[in-house]
């Protein structure tokens, strides 16, 4: 069997002979009769042999050894005895102890003790007691009060004090596989033997509560009988500083105590350890600073899972309030001494004034009884008057503070807790900048400085110092920037953008380049060196080093950064979209310039070559395209002419003649989203007309040969397209739509003409009509009024109103939200004009209500018309017209409209006569229409697939939410019979929908009115 870190080996040897030593010297006794005070004539070979492996072993294996050690023995202690033959064998097999065991002889639980004792070993004690069950845990402890109070001496009262001290910052660690054998091992002992079946009999066994609490009653009660043994002054303090650290930590403190700042953290590290340095008997006086940074932590990050129950607080409480009253004076006299500060006498005046401070808290919050009240308060005074002259007696004292950098570096180093807040304070701290130490801990810690924070902080650091002439050699600043750089290439692009962008706060577009001029040697070369190498092997498999090589330079001088990237992508050609890729990857690269770069150049190199379709970078090429127009339309010089105008509208139309057919397309050949379309739109209005402006820098032969060249072009596009130059060819060209177009429309010949469009046969001039009317508004008026439906024919409105129903819903799926706005605008004004008719259903309604709800007829019908569309798209011919996306195209541009209809009723509501009391208000009125809107929202809801209805079931909300709102504002609208109908009838639509987790919500709103 695999013994694991449990080999019988040189170590164990070494231990087995102290065993026998210390066997030879008790007998005719056997070590399992030793007493207490047999101890010191007997165990010194156990405790030289344990003093030997941990020596021999601390270079290879520091404190591992007599922790093992310990853990075979406590493992001895525990083995249930006599052993069968039978146990034997099974023990041989399954307990990984039992052949190190084996060359222990049996010994009992004073051996045990004694030898933790003899080494100062309270807190491997405490580790491994806490790794065993809870049964046996609490019995083992109560074998330990016992032992201790036997013949107490001085020596024992010490080692109880260190064990508590050590239960209290004990925080267990789950990862040390010796603990969970030793764990394991003790569960199967527990198993075999009848004696950890009941619990200690000084408490009860409770499995919810944490298993510090009960442990930390026993050590009190334990102190208790071990009162009188108490004796010199630095035992008493310790004993009241465990007892205030045990009382503040386990009964006083919240539950989540808010941290202490990283610099009061510090600091009180400083202070605790600059007592070990001048407590000649503290054990920590010799230890080496990294292992007194160690300790100090555990010292002062007590932290607690749970409280003391509240009658071992109240025990506590009188326990503390009557030790403090019986050695005030004494103590007070040592405390006043001439002799340097203890540790002891330092943790008790910063315990008691922690508990002074958290006792005044706790009488002012907590519910306490009379008696508890009573005794809390005698305690606060108690202390109180003790604190008075301690404290002004340690204040003049003093400590030792020009460790606190030490510390810092200490921690970082050794990556202990709060490690990362130090790592701040040491880039921010510039009294320690650049010694040596700062120096040292940056180059052998610079993996835990690979923060952006970090490394704007440090860049901050150099940039103070090498600002105070000469203060710092040039060598070491140009280390340290070394270093930063370093830290910086090792940080993720998101990172290395958070670093650029605090770059160009602090220091502006020229970076890091004026304030570190004289430590940059050749920059200038390495921005060269490092762009030739990148235009030579431009390649998607080169661009993540070429973007971590630029992220390098951009950071030192954004600027000239920048210009070499254009520079090298006018006069290298092909490597324009390689050099657009890395400038895209960093979107933080954004600062003011004095005199703008040369416009014509930015639209030339990265806007034209990427206006195609099928390419990623088209998004990005659009939004520098609308910066460009819209920073430079001012410019007296025209310099858009030299960008080529005319392909550049001819590609912005290629674009939109992608739109035309865009859920038809592949997903991954959708290089905009649809929303994307309004921005195309408007880049092409705006290049028109700046170009149109200007048309008089044109030879009037160049004009005409671009317009005409630009018309056939666009003859190889949809339609549309073409109609959206319209103005652009005013009086060159005419407008070129459908023949079905004019079967609807008077249009005129002199600026129409019919053109033959296969998709457009008989019947689809509504489609056309339709698909020009939602180009822009002033087309749409224009197409408004050009419509031809007489509106005294009942008939003929009748077929329109059918014919543009089935329009709608053609052109709905397609439309950008500015061009659906345009056409909601039409069907407001067809309304009006009652060239629509859209009638209204009873559907939704459970009786005829005695309403006017004429000022709202139009929202109506609108509303209605929407149900009617999705039912119309839903239906069996339309519905697999769309992918997922474009279901939810079309929800969202639902949503618009049903939200600018809430939006107009509200208003309606609010300002007409009624509102002035002219006239009945429109209450009652306003909330049939929520009730109706709610109505075919949830319709809809229930004909779509549940991953679009994410925003029409937000929608249904807020449409709840205005009517709660509007109902509760006029209680007198209705009776309470009629709302409590209004309210059953809404829960019986809600209830139809779906998924389960919506329509609880929904009900639960109802519920609520």
């Amino acid at each position: 069997m695999d013994l694991g870190p449990l080999n019988i080996c040189e170590e164990m040897t070494v231990l087995h002979g102290g065993f026998l030593l210390a066997e030879q010297l008790f007998r005719p006794k056997t070590l399992a009769e030793l007493t207490k005070s047999d101890w010191e004539h007997v165990g010194r070979p156990i405790v030289e042999a344990l003093r030997e492996i941990s020596s021999a072993t601390a270079c290879s294996q520091p404190f591992a050894w007599k922790k093992k050690a310990l853990i075979i023995i406590w493992a001895k202690a525990l083995q249930p005895y006599p052993v069968t033959p039978s146990d034997t064998e099974t023990l041989w097999q399954e307990d990984v102890f039992f052949s190190v065991g084996n060359m222990i002889p049996t010994i009992n639980h004073t051996v045990l003790f004694e030898l933790l004792k003899s080494l100062e070993a309270s807190g491997l004690f405490i580790q491994l007691l806490m790794a065993l069950p809870a049964t046996v845990c609490r019995a083992e402890l109560e074998r330990f009060l016992e032992h201790m109070t036997i013949d107490t001496s001085s020596k024992d009262v010490a080692f109880f004090l260190d064990v508590w001290w050590e239960m209290m910052k004990h925080k267990g660690n789950q990862q040390d596989p010796l603990l969970s054998q030793f764990r394991t091992m003790a569960h199967k002992y527990l198993s075999s033997s009848d004696e950890f079946s009941h619990p200690p009999k000084r408490f009860k066994s409770d499995p919810d509560v944490c298993p510090t609490m009960p442990l930390l009653g026993m050590l009190l009660t334990g102190l208790k009988q071990i009162q009188d043994r108490i004796l010199c002054p630095g035992m008493k303090c310790c004993t009241l500083a465990n007892l205030a650290d045990m009382l503040t930590v386990f009964a006083l403190m919240e539950d989540n105590p808010q941290e202490v700042s990283a610099t009061v953290y510090l600091d009180k590290l400083a202070t605790v350890i600059s007592v070990w340095n001048t407590d000649t008997q503290n054990p920590y006086h010799q230890q080496a600073l990294a292992e007194k940074v160690k300790e100090a932590e555990r010292d002062i990050s007590l932290t607690s899972l749970a409280r003391l129950p509240s009658e071992t607080i109240l025990v506590g409480f009188e326990f503390l309030r009557s030790l403090l009253r019986e050695w005030r004076e004494e103590l007070r006299a040592t405390l006043g001494g001439s002799q340097g500060t203890s540790y002891s006498s330092y943790r008790l005046c910063d315990s008691l004034t922690s508990f002074s401070q958290n006792l005044k808290l706790y009488l002012d919050t907590a519910s306490l009884s009379k008696e508890e009240r009573q005794v809390a308060s005698e305690l606060a005074e108690c202390v109180g008057d003790f604190l008075k002259d301690t404290n002004r007696v340690l204040k003049n004292k003093g400590f030792e503070k020009d460790i606190t950098a030490s510390i810092a570096m200490a921690i970082i180093e050794q990556k202990l807790d709060r490690h990362m807040e130090m790592c701040y304070i040491f880039a921010s701290e510039r009294k320690w900048a650049f010694s040596d130490e700062w120096l040292a801990c940056l180059a052998s810690s610079r993996a835990v400085f690979q923060e952006p924070g970090l490394v704007l902080e440090l860049l901050e650091a150099v940039v103070d110092v090498s600002a105070a002439d000469g203060a710092v050699p040039r060598p070491q600043i140009k280390q340290v920037i070394d270093l930063i750089l370093e830290c910086h290439a090792h940080l993720s692009l998101p990172d290395k953008n958070k670093v650029l962008s605090g770059v160009l706060l602090s220091w502006g577009r020229k970076g890091l380049s004026e304030k570190l001029l004289g430590h940059l040697e050749g920059f200038q070369e390495d921005l060269n060196t490092t762009f030739n190498q990148l235009t030579q092997s431009a390649s998607e498999q080169g661009l993540a080093n070429a973007i971590a090589s630029v992220a390098r330079l951009v950071i030192l001088h954004p600027e000239i950064t920048v210009k070499k990237v254009c520079s090298m992508a006018v006069v290298n050609l092909g490597t324009h979209r390689f050099l657009a890729q890395i400038l895209t990857a960093f979107p933080a690269l954004r600062f003011a310039e004095e005199q703008g770069p040369n416009p014509s150049t930015t639209i030339v190199e990265f806007v034209l070559p990427f206006l195609m379709l099928d390419v990623k970078e088209v998004d990005l090429s659009l939004r520098i395209f609308i910066q460009t127009l819209e920073a430079n339309t001012c410019l007296e010089e025209y310099w858009l002419q030299t960008c080529s105008p005319f392909p550049l509208i001819f590609s912005l139309c290629q674009l939109l003649n992608g739109f035309s057919r865009y859920w038809q397309l592949p997903k991954e050949k959708r290089c905009l989203p649809l929303d994307g379309k309004d921005l195309v739109i408007h880049i092409l209005e705006l290049l028109c007309e700046v170009v149109s402006a200007n048309a008089e820098t044109f030879c009037p032969d160049t004009w005409v040969k671009s317009l005409s060249w630009l018309h056939w072009k666009l003859e190889q596009l949809d339609w549309t397209v073409g109609l959206r130059l319209k103005s652009f060819f005013e009086g060159h060209f005419k407008c070129e739509v459908p023949a079905t177009l004019f079967e609807i429309c008077k249009l005129s010949e002199d600026k129409w003409t019919c053109q033959a469009h296969p998709r457009y046969g008989p019947g689809t001039g509504l489609l056309a009509w339709m698909e020009c009317s939602c180009i822009s508004s002033s087309i749409s008026e224009q197409m408004l009024a050009l419509l031809v439906v007489d509106v005294g024919n009942p008939e003929e409105v009748r077929l329109f109103s059918k014919g543009f129903l089935v329009a709608l819903v053609q052109v709905m799926p397609w439309c950008s939200p500015q061009e659906w706005q345009c056409l909601h605008q039409l069907t407001r004004r067809l309304l009006e004009k009652q060239l629509l008719h859209v009638p209204y259903s009873l559907e939704y309604i459970q009786f005829v209500p005695l309403l006017n709800l004429k000022p709202f007829a139009q929202e109506l019908q609108l509303s209605v018309l929407l149900l009617r569309a999705f039912q119309f798209l839903c239906s069996q011919s339309c519905h697999n017209w769309l992918p997922v996306e474009g279901w939810s195209h079309v929800v969202k541009l639902l949503c618009n409209s049903l939200t600018d209809l809430l939006d107009s009723v509200r208003f309606i509501q609010s300002v007409g006569p009624w509102a002035q009391g002219q006239e009945q208000d429109l209450t009652q009125e306003t909330l049939f229409f929520y009730t109706q809107v709610f109505c075919h929202v949830l319709h809809i809801m229930a004909m779509l697939h549940q991953e679009v209805c994410e925003p029409l079931y937000v929608l249904a909300l807020e449409i709840l939410t205005c009517y709660e709102t509007l109902s509760k504002t006029n209680p007198s609208v209705s009776s309470l019979l009629q709302k409590v109908n209004e309210q059953h009838f809404l829960k019986s639509i809600a209830e139809n929908i779906s998924p389960e987790e919506r329509r609880q919500t929904l009900l639960q709103k109802i519920s609520n009115f």
